[in-house]
């Protein structure tokens, strides 16, 4: 799990490494289409299978937005899963990941200031990569600034994590004040949440946010909680429990709202099985608004997730 000292510590990064930007070199795409290490001569053509886009205020972005965790080893499974997972995804692979992704009109990517990252998106960039950076944020005010003025980023949120703990302290003030210091830079500001009840207050309070993110999992509800949920019993990893009765709770309060949201974790941090991939899009996707995407992390070491990923998403969205 990210930390406050491994944000700050990547947060100098991102100052250092722009710093430097001149000493990196475009290196070819590392990836073939099953996912292995290769070295690619000359750019990929765009590929058919285009992810159909949404209006994002004035932008147009993918409705699937590329997600982060992967990249830096969270894979909200296990350590040994976390562990292949960081070990496998080489500055050249995050890059390459992000280069074929953008090849099937992902153009978004929901960016975050931790491990490795900084460094990988900046090599990308110095490869002439572009994607739109849907920015969550663990910092704090002066932090925020300084990533907002050196990546201008198209939108931020408050992190998931941070925002549910503000809520269970009762100091969800503090989410609300940063997200009036993000709205005076002219950025798009939202809040990120693992809990519907936290969309339902930020709406009845009538905050001056822009859109939401929410993972359909309640993975951060505590101990107590869970015995509520299981009728007193406590699984193994209870901060990594996920029931199929949360997607419907979150997306409930996703459709309530006008604002624009993003949901996550909508394949249970790869608990879904391979058969039940393409009906768990489906299942997002026909339970958001036209106005609303989602966020997803790709691993394609054993098989081509981004090109299945796309494809699904194109066929489910464009029938």
């Amino acid at each position: 799990m990210p930390t406050r000292r491994s944000f700050l510590q990547s947060t100098a990064a991102v100052a250092a490494a722009l710093s430097g930007a001149s000493a990196l070199e475009a290196h070819g795409h590392p990836l073939a289409g099953n996912g292995s290490a290769t070295e690619a001569t000359s750019p990929k053509p765009v590929a058919a299978a285009q992810v159909p886009r949404m209006k994002f205020f004035d932008t147009e972005i993918s409705r699937m937005v590329l997600g982060v965790n992967p990249f830096c080893g969270y894979a909200h499974y296990n350590n040994n899963f976390s562990g292949a997972m960081k070990d496998w995804y080489t500055p050249e692979r995050v890059c390459a990941v992000m280069h074929e992704s953008t090849r099937y009109g992902i153009n978004a990517f929901n960016y975050v200031a931790l491990e490795r990252l900084p460094q990988d998106w900046l090599r990308f960039v110095s490869e002439g990569g572009k994607m739109h950076l849907i920015m969550q944020v663990l910092s704090d005010d002066e932090d925020t600034a300084r990533l907002a003025k050196a990546l201008k980023p198209l939108a931020m949120f408050r992190q998931g994590e941070v925002t549910d703990i503000a809520y269970r302290s009762g100091t969800m003030n503090t989410v609300r004040e940063w997200c009036k210091k993000v709205r005076d830079m002219g950025i798009i500001v939202g809040v990120g949440t693992h809990k519907p009840e936290v969309i339902s207050q930020v709406e009845d309070e009538g905050w001056d946010v822009d859109f939401y993110a929410g993972c359909v999992y309640n993975r951060t509800r505590t101990r107590e909680e869970w015995k509520k949920v299981l009728n007193g019993e406590i699984m193994e990893m209870e901060n990594e429990i996920y029931v199929q009765s949360d997607p419907p709770r979150m997306y409930s309060v996703m459709r309530q709202t006008t604002k624009p949201c993003f949901a996550f974790k909508v394949l249970a941090a790869g608990r879904i099985a391979d058969g039940g991939i393409e009906q768990a899009f489906r299942t997002a996707f026909s339970s958001i608004k036209p106005n609303d995407g989602i966020l997803v992390g790709m691993f394609p070491r054993a098989k081509d997730e981004i090109r299945e990923n796309a494809e699904i998403v194109r066929r489910i969205l464009l029938g």
